[in-house]
């Protein structure tokens, strides 16, 4: 069943003057035909000799929902699955592709690539194709801009944010979104916090919220370089060397060597190194001499450096 386009019946067609229409042109004449034929018809001026002006935007979206609407006709006599089905399934995808892309504007804001977008955008062309039924009388452009949208914002939802973020906030930050480009626009700057909290009658704290929300989409490496010459990474400026990590090994090995001790020098080592007690307060905490605690400090120090494999 071949489809007729503008392109091979122009030069077939009889001409067209405002005065009076072919007599010899079928009462039943597609649509498709008549939306195609639109812009040349109303392009002329009058004069056989002054060209038509170009297709306007609007005449342009006429032609795809006249073409549509036609494509749709075919589509519903041919048996899935068939090569000439999926012609016209084909020849419908490209047809509303320009839908598709109207849709994936709206998200420029993700800094995400276009596209992507528009891949993800025409899966739901095709779904929206797949489920539309002609005979509901709802334009075809009506019923597939929600699928289009939904499955740009599902894959938005799984598969672009880095953190996943409570659906409530997600809507808001939309919210917040939207508020922020109208009162850019009204004031002539970048709103504060509180102004956008006021026109969405939230705290200012759930304005911040959102805004960090909407950083979950993409992570930025700690090793990237800054924008900028000679600007360090993120790692270079927050990270740092922990001086204790040099003692982590010889608290390990002291750790190690003090259970080998008798309980009172382990007593008094930590009275003294620990609790920074003096040998007075130790022999006063003990019952015992000055003295006698200086010779049991010497006595462990011996046993602990004999002990110790590092310095063997």
């Amino acid at each position: 069943m071949a489809l007729t386009v503008p392109a091979s019946t122009a030069p077939e067609a009889p001409p067209v003057t405002p005065q009076a229409s072919s007599p010899g042109a079928p009462s039943n004449q597609s649509a498709a035909t008549d939306g195609a034929s639109l812009p040349a018809a109303t392009g002329t001026s009058g004069s056989p000799g002054t060209p038509g002006s170009p297709s306007t935007p609007s005449s342009r979206g006429a032609d795809t929902r006249a073409l549509t609407q036609v494509l749709f006709a075919e589509l519903k006599g041919l048996e899935p699955g068939s090569p000439e089905h999926g012609r016209v399934r084909g020849a419908l995808i490209e047809a509303n592709l320009p839908l598709v892309r109207y849709a994936a504007a709206r998200f420029r804001s993700r800094n995400e690539p276009m596209e992507d977008v528009v891949q993800v955008g025409t899966i739901g062309l095709i779904n929206a194709i797949d489920r539309f039924d002609p005979e509901r009388g709802v334009q075809f452009p009506t019923f597939a801009m929600p699928t289009v949208v939904g499955e740009i914002k599902r894959y938005f939802r799984d598969n672009v944010r880095t953190v996943h973020v409570p659906r409530r906030l997600h809507e808001l930050w939309v919210q917040v979104t939207g508020a922020t480009e109208d009162l850019t626009t009204a004031f002539g700057r970048s709103p504060t916090t509180a102004e956008i909290a006021e026109r969405l009658r939230i705290t200012e704290e759930e304005v911040l919220a959102c805004i960090e929300a909407g950083r979950s989409y993409h992570a930025t490496s700690l090793e990237a370089a800054q924008e900028g010459d000679g600007l360090p990474g993120l790692l270079d400026r927050l990270g740092y060397e922990d001086p204790a990590l040099d003692g982590v090994e010889h608290r390990d090995l002291v750790r190690h060597l003090l259970v080998q001790l008798p309980e009172r020098e382990q007593r008094i080592l930590l009275l003294r190194y620990y609790s920074n007690l003096t040998q007075s307060q130790i022999s006063a905490e003990l019952g015992v001499s000055q003295m006698h605690v200086s010779r049991l400090l010497a006595r462990s120090f011996a046993r602990l450096r004999s002990a110790n494999r590092i310095e063997a």
